[in-house]
């Protein structure tokens, strides 16, 4: 097959759950078919994407000038396209350059497919090609503004989610009817867009994880810390550092006072700098080269989210390192996990503290929980594993458009 994956955000660096699975499945993908790689990004420097060649046939990448979220240029293009029907990331980055520069591509060679990666990047593929375009939903959009909804305090934002629910719900439902499948990434997503689309239009693909680069190690970790790792400018990520904060962190230090967490991931707000500054248990850390080490000098993996969708990677990567996770249900939603088994859950603070505490002062009971997590991810869940799935589908779908062009 010669697949054209078009992704909004980029593909490098691997620092986000979506770059990450759509990354590693292209590249496996890649060693069995012609895939080609387009993707436009907000511009950084140095940006890993100059090179970027084998195992991939082409790969066109599109640095854009892009206002910092929350600047005053940025209120006010938010200001502007709040008039419009459009979400605010689609009028943010599908720019009319980026929809011409993809259609020269697509007039230079003939693909078999289009697999357009994320919602957001609907708003630049040309829906008339009169070749397959698949879309790849890492999450049910609107239900990720829909939480936004039901946790935000602040009038102003939650204003905006109002408004971005209602126009992502919109965006969503258009461009999953248009699109000739979808990928999901949990059977909970698909069930959602079930709702709306006939079931054979809709496919689960599984997480991955690389179970060789995140591995356990013999050193012993840090006593009695705690680790979260994420984009941290991604609002669900922000919103729960806060809440284990303000919630469950104060919950803990009850029985364990020495108790100290990191949170492990580029762009913390200003907000949350002042958080480190008036607690110093808390420690930020900002953008890393390997998460790897702060995962492994930790005691237990916490993920107290309230708001988001898809699928946790981070959740399989601390897994397969050996580190008991500690999660909220809508952390860990989508995953093949089982509650006292390989990962503890809970969704309320009181449980959630006394979750942490439990494998913090049972090191019988922590490394249990560790051994059966990396065992499920080790035996069933690599990234080639989720590539074949991906294979699978994409060619039931071509080799299905071709037999109705011959009836």
């Amino acid at each position: 097959m010669k697949v054209l994956w078009v992704k909004s955000g980029g593909f490098l660096p691997l620092d986000a759950g979506a770059k990450i699975r759509s990354f590693n499945l292209a590249r496996e993908l890649a060693t069995r078919h012609e895939v080609s790689l387009f993707t436009f990004y907000s511009a950084m420097t140095p940006d890993p994407h100059f090179g970027l060649g084998a195992p991939f046939q082409e790969a066109e990448y599109i640095p854009l000038d892009v206002s910092e979220r929350t600047s005053v240029h940025d209120i006010f293009t938010y200001a502007a396209n709040s008039v419009s029907n459009r979400p605010y990331h689609v009028a943010k980055y599908c720019r009319p350059d980026v929809a011409h520069r993809l259609r020269n591509m697509l007039s230079r060679r003939r693909y078999d497919v289009v697999l357009c990666d994320l919602l957001d990047t609907a708003g630049v593929i040309p829906w008339n090609l009169g070749i397959p375009i698949v879309m790849f939903t890492h999450n049910v959009d609107a239900t990720i503004w829909k939480r936004h909804i039901l946790f935000n305090n602040n009038f102003f934002w939650k204003a905006v989610s109002v408004r971005e629910h209602r126009a992502v719900g919109r965006f969503e439902r258009r461009f999953t009817a248009l699109a000739d499948h979808v990928l999901t990434v949990s059977d909970a997503d698909r069930n959602e867009f079930l709702k709306h689309l006939p079931a054979d239009k809709v496919s689960t693909i599984p997480t991955g994880v690389d179970p060789y680069y995140f591995r356990p190690q013999t050193n012993a970790s840090l006593e009695h810390s705690l680790v979260f790792t994420g984009s941290m400018n991604w609002k669900p990520n922000e919103d729960a550092v806060f809440y284990f904060a303000a919630s469950i962190l104060p919950l803990i230090r009850k029985l364990v006072p020495n108790v100290t967490l990191r949170v492990v991931g580029r762009s913390p707000s200003r907000k949350l700098v002042s958080l480190q500054e008036g607690d110093s248990a808390i420690q930020l850390t900002g953008t890393v080269e390997d998460i790897r080490p702060y995962v492994h000098d930790s005691s237990v993996y916490v993920v107290p989210l309230r708001i988001g969708g898809g699928t946790r990677i981070k959740i399989f990567e601390a897994m397969a390192m050996g580190v008991p996770v500690v999660s909220t249900t809508i952390g860990a939603e989508g995953l093949p996990v089982e509650h006292r088994r390989n990962i503890l859950l809970a969704d309320n603070p009181e449980k959630f503290a006394a979750h942490v505490v439990e494998l913090l002062t049972q090191p019988v009971l922590r490394e249990r929980i560790a051994r059966e997590a990396r065992s499920l991810v080790e035996s069933r869940y690599s990234w080639a594993a989720a590539a074949e799935v991906l294979e699978r589908v994409l060619r039931q779908i071509v080799q299905s458009l071709c037999m109705e062009v011959n009836a």
